[in-house]
């Protein structure tokens, strides 16, 4: 019996021994966790999409088996000791042909690692980022007995949700506890901060701390998720992505009316509009059928790229730039990749093609808006008496409807957006003509100029903007040539910037035509042209009445109206082609390409042949194959909560951004918000702010402070600065300054003086009255050359581009501004009058103010350190009664007393505990 026990054991050993053989036991390398970062890191700066010496690339996985030009593969599967790559990173340091050339050797263990790869087959793999979102399993927590609700342990007892039980298994793994819940006074200050942006009032807080009912934190982050500050809370966290600013950029940075985006976002915020519908809207609202107005306004998401209106520029050149800006912009925003490099070459590093980067630069091609001065293509919102015309030009269009003419839809589209037209840049063949200040077409005497390849069919009416000062002049438009057939003849004596409506002869089909100006009395005065449109006449053209409609339809063109820029795509003779741009030179076009998406996502099982627009775009990027958006979008809400997102890089998920801290837990979330949440962004934000991971004290321990310095792995509360919004928000609330009105018209708060420059036209900051001064963060006038400087020291952008993440600093400088600013100063004093209302002693201030910031009692140290600040300013201001006036801004009630509270309000409002989340 012994014996056959030893045979058996023996059977076995032998079996396992051959098991290990063949590799089924042995550990199997991870091409994307372990042989990429050595790729990227040794080999991707010679061998990789920006460099392929001697023919050799590791970008992507054919390259790698094909000849290089030595003749040999790089890799051959299976065989690292046949594998050139492998012969030369082996070969002698000082040898010609070792690898890497200019940089340091491999280590021991990334040979291993190689080695062992190619010889287990070199398998590849996608980026875990560009992989299929899965739900991963939720991992257990607690005993055994625990789970079985028998007992409870410290886990079960800790966790709130499933987001716990993620951080509860990397916690366990890096042998971490978490932290006890905050008290409750720092838990609404926390999620009021997060979701509003605002601190709690002190009746919230009140009403928060007596209600001892089992649902008495989740009732309060409800109402926090419909209170209206939810909305321009996080629109203001979405304009850094939108690079929306209130002027247009470059040197000369003219203002632009484009607030109409910012209230959308308010607005789509508060409405929880689910993020697939809110992706789809911003990138192609315009395409949607049938779109709303509001759908329009989202499509300024792309709308809020810098315009150049600087004389002697080239429109084309920045209609190019702010369509690359367009698509590295969405790649950042909504796929948190790195494709702007793709513009000039392969990437170096993600397996993304030059060729491919234009590909999906044709979803943006088309678009109309042309860096014109007038920013058009706009939406226009017409007035009472204008809006009165157009239900005047309806009713004759649907009381002629059966007779030939322009459609309803066709009239009420172009009455709308003035779109499709042609824009006068784009006349050519200019003698004794030009492009006026570099934006409109100018024609002077004996003037001729050429507007090629025009589609006349069915079009008997020409729509034209023009302006001149010209006497008796006479132009007109030539079919073919210069002294081709005449379809228009104008006559014109100073006439104002106006939109005509004009009878054209032409003889159908597609013709270039010709401008000629005969203006002998004038010669030197310019015919300005600033676009024109070829259309079918309304209907009725011979029944009386008719010229009064016509007439009306030119008035409502011609009147000012306010507008908002929007998305609109140009067809038939206004489509575009794309080329591939030579190293990235707009000027040096290669191949011609069609709308696609990267290879890379059609690999992974993506259906992408029929897309063609920017519609199709969007509503593949929120589709649920898709592997990034979702997973952008949880990290970058994680990231506004904790400080760092999962990722950290938010704005790069690729091969060379920080990798997951909990990779798991970020899929797991992603699918919530796409299947279970359906793409709602407040249920996926109560989802997290009920988690006892986001309940945790920030308290840190000497042992976590060594063990985990930054909170990776979240065994405590999220502690980080505030942002430059919400330290500026916070101030007006707690001095009771804070205007809650919402909407409208950018406003112009208290600055310093001196900060714009405005040479071009000499604008000025005109500081808002009343209420205006003090509203909001998000509604302050953003000039992009001089953005609000207390915003800009704590780290805002100035919105020229897209700024994915904002990267804290602290500086001195931070400082000075809450000790100095103006609205600062103004703030402390409101503030100090307020408390000094309705306390006597210094002592009895100064902690009112410090609960009132803090909500939280003031330590007998801190009290008495501010107590000698408020002693020795009340000796100065008693002295000098001339500081006192200055410092209160010669206010009537100005005291010693007072002028000491402010000081002493104002320091208090700079401590780290006021401007850094608890």
């Amino acid at each position: 019996m012994k014996s056959k026990w030893i045979l058996t054991g023996a059977a076995a050993v032998v079996l396992l021994s051959s098991f290990s053989f063949l590799g089924i036991f042995s550990h199997q390398i991870n091409f994307n966790e372990e042989v990429k970062p050595i790729l990227n890191k040794h080999c991707m700066a010679c061998h990789g999409g920006v460099k392929k010496a001697g023919g050799v690339s590791f970008l992507f996985e054919k390259d790698m088996y094909d000849p290089a030009k030595s003749g040999k593969p790089p890799v051959v599967a299976g065989d690292a000791e046949e594998s050139e790559m492998m012969r030369r990173i082996l070969l002698p340091e000082g040898h010609e042909d070792k690898m890497p050339k200019d940089g340091p050797p491999l280590s021991t263990e990334e040979v291993e690692i190689l080695t062992k790869w190619i010889d287990q087959g070199a398998k590849w793999g996608n980026h875990w980022a560009y992989n299929r979102v899965e739900r991963p399993s939720v991992p257990s927590v607690g005993s055994f007995w625990a789970r079985l609700g028998l007992t409870d342990d410290d886990e079960t007892r800790w966790a709130k949700n499933e987001i716990d039980h993620f951080v509860l298994e990397k916690l366990r793994e890096q042998q971490l506890k978490p932290a006890p819940e905050a008290d409750r006074a720092t838990l609404i200050r926390r999620v009021s901060l997060d979701l509003t942006g605002l601190p709690p009032t002190d009746a919230q807080v009140q009403r928060f701390l007596k209600d001892t009912s089992p649902k008495a934190y989740e009732n309060l982050v409800d109402s926090l998720l419909a209170s209206s500050g939810y909305g321009e809370r996080w629109a203001g966290m979405w304009l850094d992505l939108a690079r929306y600013a209130d002027t247009k950029g470059y040197e000369r940075d003219p203002g632009r009316s484009i607030w109409r985006y910012r209230d959308w976002l308010i607005k789509a915020f508060n409405e929880d509009k689910p993020y697939d519908k809110f992706v789809v809207e911003q990138l192609a609202g315009d395409l949607l059928p049938n779109p709303t107005d509001a759908q329009l306004i989202a499509t300024g998401f792309h709308r809020n790229t810098m315009n150049n209106d600087e004389g002697g520029t080239q429109d084309e050149e920045f209609r190019v730039a702010a369509v690359i800006d367009r698509v590295n912009t969405t790649w950042d925003v909504f796929q948190g990749t790195t494709f702007g490099c793709v513009q000039c070459h392969s990437h170096p590093y993600d397996p993304f093609t030059h060729e491919e980067y234009y590909k999906y630069l044709a979803f943006f091609n088309n678009t109309r808006d042309e860096d014109v001065t007038s920013d058009t293509p706009t939406l226009r919102f017409y007035g009472k008496e204008d809006s009165v015309r157009i239900v005047k030009i309806e009713q004759w269009i649907k009381a002629h409807q059966g007779q030939k003419g322009v459609k309803l839809p066709d009239f009420q589209r172009f009455a709308r957006i003035m779109e499709p037209k042609v824009n006068s840049h784009d006349f050519d063949q200019h003698v004794n003509a030009s492009l006026l200040d570099a934006k409109y077409f100018g024609i002077q005497d004996q003037g001729t100029a050429r507007w090629p390849n025009v589609t006349l069919t069915g079009k008997n009416r020409l729509l034209l903007n023009i302006g001149t000062n010209a006497e008796n002049a006479l132009l007109q438009l030539h079919q073919d040539s210069i002294k081709g057939k005449v379809i228009l003849s104008l006559e014109l004596s100073k006439v104002g910037d106006t939109v005509m409506v004009l009878p054209v002869a032409s003889d159908g089909g597609k013709h270039s035509l010709f401008w000629t100006l005969h203006s002998p009395k004038t010669p030197k005065e310019w015919v300005k042209i600033k676009w024109a449109a070829f259309q079918e006449a309304l209907p009725g053209k011979d029944e009386a009445g008719f010229t009064d409609v016509e007439k009306l339809y030119a008035e409502i063109l011609t009147g000012g109206v306010e507008s908002t820029p929007i998305m609109y795509d140009g067809h038939g003779d206004l489509a575009r082609t794309t080329h591939v741009f030579e190293r990235g030179n707009w000027t040096v076009k290669g191949k011609k390409v069609n709308p696609d998406v990267p290879n890379l996502f059609r690999e992974s099982g993506e259906k992408t042949a029929s897309m063609k627009n920017r519609l199709d775009l969007a509503q593949w990027m929120t589709s649920r194959e898709h592997p990034l958006t979702a997973r952008v979008a949880v990290n970058r809400i994680w990231e506004q909560l904790f400080g760092t997102g999962i990722v950290e890089t938010v704005e790069d998920f690729g091969s060379q951004g920080i990798t997951p801290t909990h990779q798991e837990l970020l899929d797991w979330l992603s699918v919530e918000l796409m299947e279970t949440h359906q793409w709602s962004l407040k249920k996926l934000l109560k989802q997290i702010t009920l988690s006892a991971t986001y309940r945790q004290s920030t308290a840190v321990t000497p042992e976590k402070l060594a063990q985990d310095p930054f909170n990776k792995w979240l065994s405590r509360g999220p502690r980080a600065r505030l942002s430059a919004e919400q330290i500026r928000d916070q101030l007006l609330a707690t001095s009771g300054l804070l205007s809650h009105k919402m909407y409208g018209r950018s406003v112009m708060p208290l600055q310093p003086d001196n900060i714009w420059l405005s040479p071009y036209d000499g604008a000025k900051w005109q500081l808002s009255a009343g209420e205006d001064r003090y509203r909001r963060a998000l509604y302050t006038y953003w000039k992009r050359t001089a953005p609000y400087p207390s915003m800009v020291m704590f780290d805002a952008p100035s919105r020229e581009f897209c700024q994915v993440r904002r990267i804290r600093t602290n500086t001195p400088l931070q400082a000075l501004v809450t000790l100095n600013d103006p609205v600062y100063l103004e703030a402390a004093h409101c503030f100090s009058e307020a408390i000094a209302a309705k306390y006597a002693s210094p002592q009895e201030q100064i902690r009112e103010a410090y609960r009132r910031l803090t909500y939280q009692s003031i330590s007998p140290k801190r009290l008495q350190v501010l107590l000698n600040l408020y002693n020795k300013s009340l000796a100065n201001y008693r002295k000098d009664t001339g500081a006192t006036k200055k410092l209160l801004a010669n206010d009537g009630n100005a005291t010693p007393e007072l002028a000491a509270l402010t000081v002493t309000a104002n320091a208090m409002l700079n401590l780290d505990e006021v401007v850094t989340k608890p």
